[in-house]
This record gives C-alpha cells, sequence and structure tokens, in this order.
C-alpha cells in the first residue's frame, strides 16, 4: 500500500474518438493538454508523428496508422481522468522521458496504471508538491500564469536574509526572460550562514523563485514545493504519491472555473 493513500477519484469519460482528428484535439483527448496548449507543444517541437517533428498544428491524425508521441512518449486516448500528487525526490527530471537516462518521475509512479502527465515543472534538484493528471484541459490552467494558481515553497538561502530584501521580491524583479517576477516572502529561521524562507508565487515561471533569491544576493541551497494549488504533501514521504480524493479534485478544478 503507498504511504498516506487515500479514497481514489477518476472520472469516466464517454467520448468515443474519431477515425481521425486534428491533432491539438487529440493531444486534448490524451489527457496532455487542452487544445491551446497542444498549439503551444507544437511550436517548442515537443509533438512528433511517425518519429517526425510536427511543424504545424493543422496535422490530421489517423488513429489507425499515425503513432503520436509526446517528448519521446506514446500518447493515447485516456478513458478515464486521473489526477495524482507526488512528493517528487531531488535529482529527478520532471518529465515522462530524457534522452540522457536520468530519472524521471515516471519511476515513482509504481502501482499506478494509468498515464499521466507533470503540471508544470518543478527543477532538478528541487522537491515536494507535483501534481500529475491526464487532465489535459486542468493541466493547462493550472499550469498558465493567467489563473493565478498559488505555489508556495520553503527554501534556504545563503546569507541573512533581510527585510530589504522581502521588499523587493514583493515589489518585482526583472527576470532572465525579461517578464517581472514577484512573491510574498516570509522569513521563517535564521540558521548557521542560511535562512530559511517561505515564499508564495501565483505565476511561478521557469527557476522563478532561484532568480528571484539570486538577484538579492541569496542564492538558493535547497528547495521544497509544500503547496499547488491548494495541495499539501500530508505525509508523503519523497518519492511517494497518491490520487487526489474527490472534494480536492472539485476544489482544484473550482480555482481555475472549470
Amino acid at each position: 500500500m503507498i504511504r498516506g493513500e487515500i479514497v481514489p477519484f477518476a472520472f469516466a469519460l464517454q467520448a468515443r474518438l474519431p477515425f481521425v482528428i486534428r491533432i491539438n484535439k487529440y493531444l486534448s483527448l490524451c489527457g496532455v493538454t487542452s487544445r491551446r496548449g497542444a498549439e503551444a507543444m507544437i511550436k517548442e517541437g515537443r509533438i512528433t508523428v511517425n518519429d517526425i517533428t510536427l511543424e504545424k498544428p493543422g496535422y490530421v491524425v489517423d488513429e489507425a496508422s499515425d503513432v503520436v508521441k509526446v517528448d519521446g512518449v506514446v500518447v493515447e486516448p485516456v478513458s478515464e481522468k486521473v489526477y495524482v500528487v507526488l512528493n517528487k525526490p531531488k535529482n529527478v527530471m520532471t518529465t515522462l522521458h530524457d534522452p540522457f537516462r536520468r530519472k524521471t518521475v515516471l519511476h515513482n509512479l509504481n502501482g499506478l496504471k494509468h498515464r499521466v502527465y507533470p503540471v508544470g515543472r518543478l527543477d532538478y534538484d528541487a522537491e515536494g508538491v507535483l501534481l500529475l493528471t491526464n487532465d489535459g484541459d486542468l493541466a493547462y490552467r493550472l499550469a498558465h500564469p493567467k489563473y493565478q494558481v498559488q505555489k508556495i515553497y520553503e527554501a534556504k538561502v545563503r546569507g541573512a536574509f533581510k527585510i530589504e530584501d522581502v521588499e523587493k521580491i514583493k515589489g518585482g524583479i526583472r527576470l532572465d526572460d525579461g517578464s517581472i517576477g514577484r512573491a510574498d516572502v516570509n522569513i521563517l529561521r535564521f540558521l548557521s550562514r542560511l535562512t530559511r524562507i517561505r515564499l508564495v508565487l501565483t505565476e511561478g515561471r521557469k527557476r522563478e523563485v532561484k532568480q528571484l533569491c539570486r538577484e538579492v544576493g541569496h542564492p538558493v541551497e535547497e528547495l521544497i514545493r509544500v503547496e499547488f494549488a491548494t495541495i499539501t504533501l500530508k505525509n508523503l514521504r519523497p518519492g511517494e504519491w497518491r490520487l487526489l480524493t474527490e472534494r480536492e479534485v472539485a476544489r482544484v478544478k473550482e480555482l481555475v472555473a472549470l
């Protein structure tokens, strides 16, 4: 039995897949992402059909003969929707396939019969709450900055964090991609040559916590995501997972107006 297991909740799908279908709808039915999200994934070169990288979103999939892959993993339409929380360990890739053969979150999903996909990213050297699902519409909204879904991190950073540093991060700092990142920060504890802090973000851009702390002179030494979209670790040890309950799924969907 998986530690901390809670009664699971899954949704049966009644829709039948047509024989041929546009690629964005196909990926949505596979639970990878929403139709709009599929277009972005195609632009990023993450989708292949018969091992050829797809370049345009207008492709029509022939279910009988085409093999569709996302990040090198074959995808197929799902029969039911599943929602999982994993306590991602350190030094694990937030993906289902890695060309360099590093350990991925797939290695931690023993006993799960359904293919699920990570919602957003969690750094290789970070740990904590990672949601995975085959509900493409929900995954897309949870990861999109537009929906302002709250993510809470605890970090150990170098040096003595000051109130001025808190105010700078709260006010906004320009990130590497040109966007402005910001977070609410609380100083939890001063340690020997380190400070433990808690950060609350609502956009969660790539490596945002590390960039914010670096820019105020306190590089991150350790990073844990303790909450995402109201879902916490609930005593899950690193590498353990559980299915979300019906109540949790409803609560998460309500956050993004689904």
